[in-house]
């Protein structure tokens, strides 16, 4: 079976360029500095399972001609990953069923009360005025199995709180929003095919990787390619190109990888 993994999008919180047009040290003659918030698609023969909800992802989906989503995995609460979440509906309308979700118990609290809609349907309401409910949350487990795409739910800190990274058939980790990974989770990254991981900006920040601390973690765990998602407005994509060695790369919207 044929596994792939799309990065939708690869910008920081406010994206590249900011929504006032800001680019900062990024080159706007390149297109990939045009970068949109966090989300990542999983994508088989049978299974298309959504990586958090951007507030971009609209767009993110049509450019890559997405056209169902079976499932839906969210990392945290933050905004920048989860308030696209209404982009989902049309997938409802489409499929005919309820979509499944899977959230630590933070996220899930979050999200049941800030997109109450989403989850429930209103009783007050006359039937042919209310919105059905259209997602169902499940708790995220330590590992699931869908359709034989297994995947590891590994917390990482994320400065207040804890993050949720993804390692996809033991190949490939998705760690969009993290400063550290935990001494005793360790050996579940070492020696992956990919590494796709949060590497803000080239100074230290409170809850997220920096380039330096990045290229540390590398030499440590040595995955086979690491690629740098999560880009600030200082991350020029040609620059990061020529100073990086080889096997680690800045991500662009729409990078496409084999699995």
């Amino acid at each position: 079976m044929s596994v792939s993994l799309i990065i939708l999008g690869c910008g920081s919180s406010m994206g590249v360029p900011r929504p006032d047009g800001y680019f900062g040290n990024c080159d706007p003659k390149e297109k990939k500095n045009y970068r949109s918030r966090c989300s990542a698609l999983i994508k088989s023969t049978n299974e298309n399972i959504l990586i958090d909800t951007s507030p971009d992802l609209r767009l993110q989906l049509l450019r890559n001609n997405i056209k169902k989503i079976d499932r839906v995995l969210y990392t945290h609460l933050h905004g920048d990953q989860t308030h696209g979440i209404n982009d989902l509906r049309v997938f409802y309308l489409k499929q005919k069923k309820v979509i499944p979700i899977y959230a630590d118990k933070q996220t899930s609290m979050y999200l049941k009360k800030t997109f109450a809609y989403c989850f429930r349907n209103n009783p007050t309401k006359p039937r042919s005025l209310d919105y059905p409910a259209t997602l169902k949350i499940h708790p995220l487990k330590k590992k699931h199995n869908f359709s034989k795409i297994i995947i590891d739910s590994i917390p990482v800190n994320h400065g207040n709180i804890d993050s949720k990274c993804f390692i996809i058939n033991s190949n490939c980790a998705y760690v969009s929003d993290a400063k550290l990974i935990y001494e005793n989770n360790i050996n579940s990254f070492k020696n992956l095919k990919y590494l796709i991981i949060d590497c803000l900006r080239y100074k230290e920040h409170p809850s997220h990787f920096s380039l330096n601390e990045v290229i540390e973690l590398v030499k440590k765990i040595k995955p086979k390619k690491t690629i740098l998602t999560n880009l600030h407005t200082d991350m020029d994509y040609k620059t990061l190109k020529k100073i990086l060695p080889s096997n680690i790369v800045p991500a662009y919207d729409g990078l496409k990888l084999k699995l």
